[in-house]
């Protein structure tokens, strides 16, 4: 419901005699209108005549004076500082944490600058990680959801240039940034800070593994560990958002195995020490057991079908039947869950993925051995078969029990 719709509806709803007028009025009281839009037209044009005259300073910032320039840096970081605390203390708080927002970006675009000017030569990313660190201490200030993305990508990009240009991995980063935000995001939990971390820790894993030159399915013990802390958390839609990153990772590269595991020629990359691979992945599976257990969600289990490491099967035919097994295996737990549930948002999750996954086997395994029209009746008939089995389940499942006869 909003203003709008009662001012639309309101007259017709007192014709028909449902509301009252006065009625309509006491709705229309309860949604105000919001002086706040009203508000940012002349902010606006205060950041369009802000935003000429950066462009001013920045086409002659090489002519001015040094003190000039780093007082400019200085003003403009606390100018936005203090007008997002101005903005947010008088109610605005949209707008104070966007300025506050922006205050963090100059605090990282003044540190880069500052070495500029002092000819500051560094040979590890110091100065970087003091803008992650600006930003967990902002998030934490003001428990703002913005602050906290933007400090999951300040880690990602520090970490990528560290790797990039430095060829190295600052594990300080990593750790600070999987610490910090990972306590944050466990005392206040929320779905999509859920999605974001995990999204920003798998990029740094994914940087890692690159740095270190091993074996590219380490990747997924990260990954998984990730996942883990889902499972031990409370909060059920949160910890689900977590564990959303891990699965597509993992659906992604079982799906490439499936398409292109016939050809062979990078399965070298994909097999680290069999013992070890399996010894550390099967730590985090029992962790994560553990955690569903304790939640009452072993159901989930399924979600480490994924993880079965058919990669270690010889190259072509063999591999990509057995990716497209292992698909198949998850997309139907996911889509037989998803009905037990009663969740039709998962039910569409599990239908794509299966559809996606008799594309991949048709064109993959059934080109050249099967007619198309026989491939698709026989596709329809598996998933109407699926689904016609579930809902009678479901049915069986939600039934009300029979009321006893009476003697």
């Amino acid at each position: 419901m909003s203003r709008k719709v009662i001012e639309v509806e309101g007259p017709k709803w007192v014709a028909q005699g449902i509301i009252t007028t006065e009625q309509e009025q006491r709705l229309l009281a309860l949604y105000p209108i919001d002086d706040k839009a009203i508000g940012l037209l002349p902010l606006l044009g205060s950041l369009l005549v802000l935003l000429s005259a950066l462009s001013l300073i920045a086409a002659n910032w090489q002519e001015l004076p040094l003190l000039v320039r780093f007082g400019i840096l200085l003003g403009s970081v606390a100018g936005s500082y203090v007008a997002g605390e101005y903005f947010r203390r008088r109610g605005n708080t949209q707008l104070g944490m966007g300025l506050v927002g922006l205050g963090l970006i100059l605090f990282g675009t003044s540190i880069i600058l500052t070495s500029q000017m002092f000819q500051l030569i560094g040979y590890d990313v110091t100065g970087l990680v003091a803008w992650g660190v600006a930003g967990v201490g902002l998030t934490y200030l003001y428990r703002s959801r913005l602050l906290f993305v933007m400090t999951v990508a300040i880690g990602g990009i520090v970490q990528g240039y560290n790797t990039e240009a430095l060829g190295a991995f600052s594990y300080a980063t990593a750790v600070f940034t999987a610490l910090t935000l990972g306590y944050y995001w466990w005392r206040y939990p929320d779905a999509l800070l859920g999605a974001v971390l995990a999204t920003g820790l798998l990029w740094q894993a994914g940087l890692l593994i690159g740095v270190l030159h091993i074996k590219i399915t380490w990747f997924f013990v990260a990954a998984m560990l990730i996942y883990t802390f889902g499972d031990w958390q409370a909060d059920r839609p949160a910890g689900r958002a977590l564990q959303g990153p891990p699965l597509v990772a993992a659906f992604l590269f079982v799906l490439g195995l499936a398409i292109f595991g016939e050809a062979g020629s990078y399965t070298d990359r994909l097999r680290p020490p069999l013992l070890a691979y399996l010894a550390a992945l099967g730590a985090v599976l029992v962790l994560s057991l553990l955690g569903k257990k304790a939640r009452g969600r072993l159901g989930s289990a399924t979600d480490w079908l994924l993880l079965l490491p058919d990669f270690y099967l010889p190259a072509g035919l063999p591999l990509a039947v057995a990716a497209l097994v292992v698909l198949y295996a998850y997309t139907g737990t996911l889509l037989w869950r998803a009905h037990q549930e009663q969740n039709p948002d998962r039910v569409t999750l599990g239908t794509v993925l299966f559809i996606l996954t008799t594309a991949v086997a048709y064109f993959k395994l059934t080109w050249g051995f099967m007619d198309k029209s026989l491939f698709f009746l026989l596709g329809g008939i598996l998933l109407l078969s699926l689904s016609w089995y579930l809902r009678r389940r479901a049915v069986q499942t939600t039934a009300p029990a029979a009321p006893p006869e009476k003697l």
